[in-house]
């Protein structure tokens, strides 16, 4: 009797595993029918100028999302900032935009984005390559952790929405390191669409990294910040920002790694 109770309760579990995404695809479906809030539009209209650049079912899919997003994680003011619905919507907007077109979810380890009014700084421990501990403050205006939290500068969100071709824009590039983070710790290497799409990734990637690298140590000037030179995933995050915000740039310049990103991000944002 023992044992077939043990079979029962183990045959739920298994039953509730597999029904899991069926529910929670049917309570986002309900979600995402419920009308877009008129005072949400507005702060899109005012706060986020590249929304309106979207191809309408864009837009549409965009605010579904946005929905979608809201419901599910949770926001937390941070240094005494009280989170509103204009921060709420102006980062989900921004975030939203790097999973238009994709089939892996809402970021599925974010819990939570922390918020501050402006940038933030952060205690560093580190080891050098003799065990010499060394310790260092940083001022930073995001940051995204493997354990489900981005921290964002409400200050520096606003920066980066209002200029939509800087090539700049944090929460672009904190959310590209969440997709970056899905398996793991962001090495630039995130999930990809088809297995044979890895080795060009690795090779097209690999050689306009290296590049970067050469160009910032020769301090040149180019379409990448210098920022992206400090290791592969960094550079990702980089380009990903570029890619939204410069497109036309990049796919001149970089056309081959232009390629990869359409095929990742499965966007094309020249065509906007």
């Amino acid at each position: 009797m023992p044992a077939l109770i043990v079979s029962c309760l183990a045959l739920v579990f298994v039953l509730w595993l597999l029904g899991q995404p069926y529910l929670t695809e049917r309570k986002r479906q309900r979600i995402r029918e419920r009308p877009f809030p008129a005072a949400w539009r507005e702060i899109l209209k005012q706060r986020v100028p590249y929304v309106r650049s979207l191809p309408v079912d864009l837009q549409l899919q965009l605010k579904r999302h946005i929905q979608v997003f809201l419901a599910e994680k949770n926001f937390i003011g941070c240094d005494g900032l009280t989170v509103t619905d204009e921060m709420r919507v102006t980062i989900a907007a921004q975030a939203c935009l790097l999973i238009l077109n994709r089939s892996r979810g809402y970021y599925p380890k974010l819990r939570e984005i922390l918020v501050y009014p402006g940038s933030f700084v952060v205690e560093r421990e580190h080891t050098d390559g003799i065990g010499v501990a060394h310790h260092a403050r940083q001022v930073l205006a995001g940051e995204s952790w493997e354990r489900g939290q981005v921290v964002l500068s409400w200050h520096d969100t606003l920066v980066g929405a209002a200029t939509p071709d800087d090539g700049q824009n944090v929460v672009i590039h904190e959310f590209a390191h969440q997709l970056d983070q899905e398996t793991g710790a962001a090495n630039g290497a995130p999930v990809l669409p088809r297995r044979d799409q890895y080795a060009r990734w690795s090779q097209v990637l690999g050689a306009e990294f290296r590049q970067l690298q050469m160009a910032a140590s020769e301090r040149e000037e180019t379409l990448f910040s210098d920022y992206g030179a400090s290791d592969p995933a960094e550079f990702f995050a980089v380009i990903s920002e570029v890619f939204f915000e410069q497109p036309g740039r990049m796919a001149q310049e970089h056309p081959a790694l232009y390629r990869e990103l359409t095929l990742f991000y499965r966007l094309d944002p020249l065509s906007w």
